[in-house]
C-alpha cells in the first residue's frame, strides 16, 4: 500500500489536472457515502479533502493548491449571483427590514460573546476583538448548496438567503471597525480609526459599483438571446471579469456578483433564464471547492492545548450568538416559529471569509512591523480561525440541513 502511494506521489501529483480529477473522483465518492449517511454531500467532500490533502495522503502538492484557488474564487462568484438572484424587490419589501435587524442582531452577539469570552481566557484584547469580528463571518456556499439540494423555496429561504447575503457586507464594516480598535490597542503602531472606517465603506461603494456594471452588462447582452450556450458563454466571461477585477482591487468579490445577480433578476423577470444557465456547471464546481477546502485543512492546530481551549469557546460563543442573535431579535419582529428556532442554525458554516481576513491581518503591513510577540499572538489567532473552520465546515452543513427540512416540515 505504502509502495502504491510513494508512485503516486512521484509519478502524478505535480499535475495540476491530475489533482482536479482526484478531488472530483474521490470528492464525488465520499459525498456519496455522506448522503447515504444522511449527511449533506458537503462534509463528503470536506472528508475527501482532508484524506488526500496535506493532513492525509499529501497527493495535493502546495503549489497546486494556490492554482485550485483559482476554481474556489469562480464558485464564490457562481454561489455570489445566485443569492443576488433571489434578492427581488418584492421580496425586499416585505422582508427588507427583517432581514437587516436579524443580521445586525447575530452579527454583534456573536461580536460580544466571543470577544468577551476570549478576554476571560486571557487572551489579548485586540487579538478577542479581532476574532469576535472574524466570528461573524458566514459562508454562503454551503447554505446554497444545501438549498439547492434540498430544492426548496419559502419564507425560510428568503430570510437565510437574505442574512448571508447581507452579513459578509456587515462583517467587512465590523472587522474595519475592530481592526481599527485592535491596531491602537497594540500601541505599537498610529491607525487613524476615521480613515479605517471609511476604508471600509469604500469598499463595500466599490464592489457594488462594479456589480451594478457587470449586472447591467450581462441583462442587456444576454436578454434577447434565446440560445442557451450564447447566454451561458456572455455571462460566465462577464461573471470572471467582475470577479477578477474586484480581487485585483482589493474588493470584495461576493458583493460584486450578488449586487450583479440581484440586479438581473430585478431588470426582467425574463432573466431567470441567465441564472438557470449556470446551473448545470455548479455540481462540479461545488465538489471540487468543498475538498479544495479540506485539503487546506491542517489536524496539526489540534496539538497545541491553548489553541484547542480558544478554539473550543470560539465555536461554542459564536454558535451562540448566531443562534440566540437570531432567536431574540426574531421574537421581538414576531416572525415566524420556522426563523426564529431553525434560522440560526443555518448560520453556522463558516469558511472562505473568515479564512480571507485573519489573513489579511497576517499579511498586513501594520502587523509586519509590530513586535515577536505579537506575531506569536497573530499565529495562534489563525490557528483558532482554521480550527473553527474545520469544526463549522464539518458540523455546520448538517444542522442547516436538519433547520431548513425542520423549516418544512413545520410549514407544511
Amino acid at each position: 500500500m505504502l509502495n502504491i502511494v510513494e508512485i503516486i506521489r512521484e509519478s502524478f501529483v505535480h499535475h495540476i489536472v491530475f489533482s482536479a480529477g482526484l478531488l472530483l473522483i474521490v470528492g464525488y465518492l465520499f459525498g456519496q457515502l455522506a448522503e447515504k449517511a444522511k449527511l449533506p454531500a458537503i462534509t463528503g467532500y470536506i472528508f475527501a479533502g482532508i484524506l488526500i490533502g496535506s493532513s492525509g495522503l499529501k497527493f495535493i502538492r502546495h503549489e497546486n493548491m494556490h492554482m485550485l484557488n483559482i476554481v474556489s474564487e469562480i464558485t464564490l462568484s457562481f454561489i455570489a449571483m445566485i443569492i443576488g438572484g433571489e434578492f427581488s424587490f418584492y421580496k425586499l419589501r416585505i422582508y427588507g427590514k427583517k432581514v437587516i435587524l436579524l443580521t445586525v442582531s447575530q452579527m454583534f452577539l456573536t461580536f460580544a460573546l466571543v470577544s468577551a469570552g476570549l478576554i476571560l481566557l486571557n487572551l489579548p484584547v485586540y487579538v478577542s476583538f479581532l476574532l469576535g469580528a472574524i466570528g461573524a463571518a458566514t459562508a454562503p456556499a454551503a447554505t446554497v448548496v444545501i438549498v439547492e439540494k434540498l430544492k426548496v423555496k419559502g419564507e425560510f429561504v428568503d430570510y437565510l438567503y437574505g442574512i448571508v447575503a447581507l452579513d459578509d457586507a456587515g462583517t467587512v464594516i465590523l472587522f474595519s471597525i475592530a481592526f481599527a480598535l485592535s491596531t491602537s490597542i497594540i500601541g505599537e503602531v498610529n491607525v487613524n480609526f476615521g480613515i479605517s472606517i471609511i476604508h471600509a465603506f469604500l469598499e463595500i461603494f466599490y464592489s457594488l459599483i462594479i456589480g451594478i456594471i457587470g449586472g447591467f452588462l450581462i441583462h442587456f447582452a444576454s436578454s434577447k438571446k434565446r440560445n442557451i450556450n450564447e447566454i451561458k458563454i456572455i455571462t460566465l466571461g462577464i461573471l470572471f471579469l467582475t470577479t477578477s477585477i474586484s480581487i485585483s482591487l482589493e474588493l470584495s468579490p461576493l458583493i460584486t456578483n450578488m449586487t450583479a445577480g440581484m440586479l438581473i433578476i430585478n431588470l426582467s423577470k425574463k432573466n431567470i433564464k441567465i441564472l438557470s444557465s449556470l446551473q448545470p456547471l455548479t455540481p462540479p464546481l461545488y465538489a471540487i471547492f468543498f475538498a479544495v477546502a479540506g485539503a487546506e485543512l491542517s489536524l496539526s492546530i489540534f496539538k497545541d492545548s491553548t489553541v484547542l481551549i480558544a478554539g473550543l469557546t470560539f465555536i461554542i460563543l459564536r454558535a451562540f450568538g448566531k443562534y440566540f442573535g437570531i432567536y431574540f431579535s426574531a421574537t421581538s419582529l414576531k416572525a415566524s416559529e420556522n426563523v426564529k428556532k431553525y434560522l440560526g442554525l443555518g448560520l453556522l458554516p463558516q469558511a472562505g471569509v473568515a479564512i480571507g481576513l485573519v489573513l489579511f491581518v497576517q499579511a498586513s503591513p501594520i502587523i509586519e512591523q509590530a513586535s515577536a510577540a505579537i506575531h506569536l499572538e497573530i499565529d495562534k489567532m489563525i490557528n483558532i480561525v482554521l480550527m473553527s473552520v474545520f469544526f463549522n465546515e464539518l458540523f455546520g452543513p448538517p444542522l442547516a440541513k436538519y433547520a431548513i427540512l425542520k423549516s418544512i416540515k413545520r410549514r407544511n
